[in-house]
């Protein structure tokens, strides 16, 4: 039985799932789950705690409730660990590299797999957001997109993310990393990056925000 109160949205990072996710919970007022940032927050606690050992994060974790937010209207979704917000601590690169690393653990997967599941209790819909929702985490939801873009694209806009913020970069040097990033995770043998055989695949490489969302909407109402 499809589960129609289940939007997933996957694909690779830069193709713009994050932003179709708000304007979709806006449109609809569902909430919002982005996966990796659970996982980037695991990384992030790894830091803080000065540990490796996943029982001591996992212990962590289950003292405070996990819940996003939109902090403001035209913000990135927030992730708050009880009364945290860690967004600002969780987006750099060695948060980045230390989720990527615990990603592979089956216990940590699976640990993740259960709170993530939890959120569809949370909200009068689910959005979620990430790279195996539709494939491993919510195979019964109803509305199932895989976003693309090209490597170039998503480059150029990650530039301009970090001209915004005043930092400097080389394009082709990101958008190598970007193309390693793309083949390690399709080809990783745990929930590999690729899209589930009911999903609908859209290319954003040359699409509009407002009519990336709309055309989904169209989608999911047709």
């Amino acid at each position: 039985m499809k589960n129609s109160k289940i939007i997933t949205i996957d694909g690779p990072s830069g193709v713009g799932k994050g932003t179709l996710a708000k304007n979709l919970a806006d449109e609809l007022d569902w909430i919002v789950l982005d996966s990796g940032s659970l996982y980037r927050m695991v990384g992030y606690l790894s830091l803080y705690l000065d540990t490796r050992d996943f029982s001591e994060i996992r212990e962590k974790i289950n003292k405070e409730e996990i819940f996003f937010k939109f902090i403001d209207k035209n913000s990135n979704i927030s992730l708050f660990l009880g009364k945290d917000d860690l967004s600002e601590f969780i987006r750099n690169e060695e948060v980045a590299k230390l989720a990527s690393e615990f990603a592979v653990l089956p216990e940590v997967r699976d640990y993740l797999f259960n709170i993530q599941r939890g959120f569809m209790a949370k909200g009068k819909g689910l959005i979620a957001d990430g790279r195996d929702m539709g494939t491993i985490v919510f195979p019964e939801a109803k509305h199932k997109f895989f976003i693309t873009a090209s490597a170039e694209e998503r480059a150029r806009r990650r530039e301009n993310q970090l001209k915004e913020l005043g930092l400097s970069v080389n394009m082709r040097i990101l958008q190598k990393r970007i193309e390693e990033r793309d083949n390690k995770d399709s080809s990783r043998e745990i929930s590999p990056l690729i899209p589930s055989e009911d999903a609908v695949v859209i290319d954003s490489s040359n699409i509009g925000i407002y009519e990336l969302k709309d055309k989904v909407l169209k989608l999911i109402r047709s």
